[in-house]
């Protein structure tokens, strides 16, 4: 009898890999969001984005998907299209459940909504991108492959790292997010596409009166 030392070493790799998947993207978070919830999670996020940039640029990952900016213009089309169909959709979604949150944050923290606008972007959207797009697609093809298994992967994985807010709305609508940013970054693998698109709902949520189903105390969504 002979045995297939090739075929055995990646199905063990392969199950090391899915527990260290579940074990990052769920139990870790799962922990903090039990145990230091009010904690914001940005600086932890901004540490882990060290460690994935160096992790990514020994491993063999293409460079040049940290940025591919010739990717976005032919995106931008259809990302502005679906974008502004949503905008209209949660702006009256809330003008009739939630009207005295309409617009808040623009309304009585301007001050507040512009820095939103300027640093959101770069220190919590970029990151995240890395980690759940960049990492999870490079680290973990092995088990999900480069298809809708991955989708649903880095989605669910998106949608339940805002457990961490402490409301079930904004994992349920980052999960629906974050299968658009999957799908998007499995098309282009640009990082700053995908960051242009998750940072424009992002500002939409705070813009239009959601903030606070994304916000608690000093996280971002």
């Amino acid at each position: 009898m002979t045995v297939d030392t090739g075929r055995t070493g990646r199905k063990t790799r392969k199950t090391w890999l899915t527990a260290e998947f579940v074990t990052l993207f769920f139990v870790l978070i799962g922990l903090f969001a039990l145990a230091l919830r009010g904690i914001s999670p940005l600086p932890f996020l901004l540490v882990t984005t060290v460690g994935i940039v160096i992790y990514l640029r020994r491993t063999g990952f293409d460079r040049r998907d940290f940025w591919r900016p010739e990717q976005l213009r032919p995106a931008l089309p259809g990302i502005l299209a679906l974008w502004a169909i949503s905008a209209l959709v949660l702006t009256a979604a809330v003008t009739v459940l939630r009207p005295d949150s309409l617009f808040d944050l623009p309304r009585e923290r301007p001050l507040i909504w512009v820095l939103v606008l300027m640093f959101y972007p770069l220190v919590s959207v970029y990151p995240q991108e890395l980690l759940f797009r960049a990492f999870l697609f490079h680290r973990y093809a092995p088990i999900f492959g480069d298809g809708p298994r991955m989708i649903a992967a880095s989605a669910l994985a998106f949608g339940f790292a805002h457990f961490i807010v402490g409301n079930w709305i904004s994992v349920l609508l980052s999960t629906a997010a974050g299968a658009l940013f999957a799908a998007r970054y499995r098309r282009t693998r640009s990082l700053l596409t995908t960051s242009v698109e998750h940072a424009l709902y992002g500002i939409l949520v705070f813009t239009v009166g959601l903030g606070d189903f994304f916000y608690h105390g000093a996280a971002a969504p």
